[in-house]
């Protein structure tokens, strides 16, 4: 367990390295890309973020409000509910998340490069039988 907790941090490091000439780091990226990935009109409640990012409402109140004031999303009245919100990627997030990702890929092609396909197949498998 010792070592995973390690490799988690030594990723992180790489990413945060990877995304830093974009102003981002990794959880601001997972939030940015998570918009992206619904399509247009890229945008999700602030609970659907909080589960697709596996954390806490309140971790992710704090992350909203930061992407918020860098413009990279705002929040928007939920037409289908009068009390909700839904966060949206704004234009300038959409072409910063773009842009980043090319840089995100390269990275853990990086990060597994030391690992044949047969290896990486199984990490992954036994990874996700750990989860």
């Amino acid at each position: 367990v010792g070592r995973v907790l390690v490799l988690a941090k030594t990723l992180e490091r790489r990413v945060d390295r990877a995304l830093e000439p974009f102003q981002l780091a990794l959880w601001g990226f997972d939030v940015l890309a998570t918009l992206r990935r619904q399509g247009k009109p890229y945008r999700l409640t602030p609970t659907e973020l909080s589960r697709a990012t596996m954390l806490t409402t309140g971790a992710m109140t704090n992350r909203l409000d930061r992407l918020e004031d860098a413009g990279w999303i705002r929040r928007e009245p939920d037409p289908a509910d009068r009390r909700g919100v839904l966060v949206a990627l704004t234009t300038e997030g959409r072409r910063l998340v773009d842009a980043a990702l090319e840089a995100r890929f390269e990275e853990a092609k990086e990060a597994v490069a030391g690992l044949t396909s047969r290896e990486r197949a199984e990490l992954a498998r036994l990874l996700g039988k750990w989860i």
